[in-house]
């Protein structure tokens, strides 16, 4: 059995190629018929390294027929640099430290690269190329393999994806050694071990590439199982907050309409200027709901163009001003320097009207807001600062999340039920920025975002 078992190079290659190309042709299948736009890069990334590593691999199978540089420099350079693509699709996978994981596999390999060609133009033997690639490949590998292991979130998929990788790299160390024990001086050589390695090598692919598959698919579902709930709460809110400003609009219409004529001019203007407070809050909720809808279906385009954060700041300023002029608060801005970064108008326009509205609603008559810009870190910080009621401890853990309910009155008995709040940080984590509040019961309240700095 064992002298039938060796495979000559055609049967090798053949495996290879009909099986990478139909690992490709599953990817990209799956990528534009089944996964999200956040998932198809990862997946097209991922595909992207297969196409590479099944040209590479021709690249190595017509050595003889097309110049050496071309079958050993050119087509291992096309192998790691697939195994590049495809390991950043993996860590791309754990959000947690990404650019750090992504800028060491860059370096790793063309550090990679860097050695095997050196090794190759300074006459390595065919022996001492495939140690060296193997243990490239080895290296490559292993920190994404080691990310999965430090994972605190386990379950089958993660299990199933891990175990195929720490196979290939056990496979690929054996081979290095195997080689190092027991020299060769062809590329391929019919024994029983390159025979078994092919096949094992070739059943990892193919079951790691289903391991990808099932890892996206799970972060899909997880994801949109999160939305169905995220929506659920946020329509609860919706309904319950749209219920008193709706009762209170029936019931003042109700009024002009039955008993217009027993009121005077002066009751009857108050009358409407309270339908009218009643109609703008359900106006400003209707309004977070289409918002916040369109951001999590992705209608909202994010369109960032290079602005300057000061005159945006003034503008929004203006809007207010009437506003805070009702409740003789002193809303001022102060900046000593002019910022200008990538952002979306639109969307920073809503992250600070919403902010300030709020820093009005909390503040008492005779308070003062102060809006405030710097730089810091190569980031901007947008802080805006009141001397109001300030917010309870308790209610500040609760600010930024759609599983909590927050409602906290204004100094005038104002309404608020935090839905704002949501769309800025919506908004700021569009922008891959940061927003929280800081704020002391009775000394008043700070709320602070920044923004990367972009050229």
């Amino acid at each position: 059995m064992l002298q039938s078992l060796p495979l000559d190079p055609k049967t090798i290659f053949l495996l290879y190629f009909w099986g990478n190309l139909f690992v490709c042709i599953l990817i990209f299948s799956y990528s534009f018929s089944y996964a999200s736009t956040e998932n198809r890069k990862k997946l097209n990334t991922f595909g992207f390294g297969k196409v590479l590593l099944t040209i590479g691999w021709i690249c190595i199978f017509l050595r003889g027929i097309v110049p050496d540089f071309i079958s050993i420099n050119f087509g291992n350079t096309i192998i790691l640099s697939g195994c590049w693509y495809e390991t950043i699709a993996i860590i791309s996978m754990n959000k947690a430290k990404f650019n750090r994981r992504y800028q060491i596999q860059t370096v790793l390999t063309v550090i990679a690269i860097v050695v095997f060609n050196m090794a190759a133009l300074l006459g390595g033997s065919m022996n001492t190329r495939i140690i060296i690639m193997s243990l490239c490949i080895f290296a490559i590998y292993l920190l994404p393999t080691i990310g999965y292991f430090r994972e605190k979130a386990t379950n089958f998929f993660r299990v199933f994806y891990l175990l195929c990788y720490v196979s290939f790299e056990i496979l690929i160390f054996i081979r290095a050694v195997y080689t190092y024990v027991s020299p060769q001086q062809h590329f391929f050589r019919q024994s029983t071990f390159d025979s078994l390695y092919s096949i094992g090598l070739f059943l990892l692919t193919l079951v790691g590439t289903v391991g990808f598959l099932l890892l996206v698919k799970e972060k899909q579902d997880l994801k949109i199982q999160k939305l169905l709930k995220d929506k659920n709460l946020f329509f609860s809110i919706i309904a319950h907050d749209l219920k008193g400003p709706l009762g209170s609009s029936l019931a003042l219409s109700e009024i002009l309409s039955q008993e217009i004529d027993t009121y005077s001019r002066e009751e009857i203007k108050e009358i409407t200027e309270m339908l009218h407070d009643s109609n703008k809050n359900i106006y400003k909720l209707l309004e977070n709901l289409l918002n916040w809808s369109r951001m999590q279906t992705g209608m909202i385009e994010y369109n960032p163009k290079m602005i300057d954060l000061n005159s945006l700041i003034e503008e929004n300023i203006k809007l207010s001003k009437s506003t805070a002029l009702n409740k003789n608060i002193d809303l001022r801005f102060e900046s000593t320097e002019v910022v200008s970064t990538m952002l979306d108008k639109d969307m920073i326009d809503t992250v600070l009207r919403n902010l300030l509205t709020n820093a009005v609603k909390f503040t008492e008559q005779q308070g003062e807001i102060v809006v405030s810009l710097h730089k810091t870190n190569k980031k901007a910080e947008v802080s805006i600062r009141d001397n109001g009621i300030g917010i309870p401890l308790n209610i500040q853990e609760k600010l930024f999340k759609i599983n909590e309910k927050v409602i906290q009155k204004g100094t005038e008995n104002e309404i608020g039920n935090g839905l704002g709040l949501l769309l800025c940080h919506e908004f700021i984590k569009k922008h891959h920025g940061e927003i929280w509040a800081e704020s002391k019961l009775g000394k008043g309240s700070t709320f602070k975002f920044i923004l990367p700095l972009e050229k």
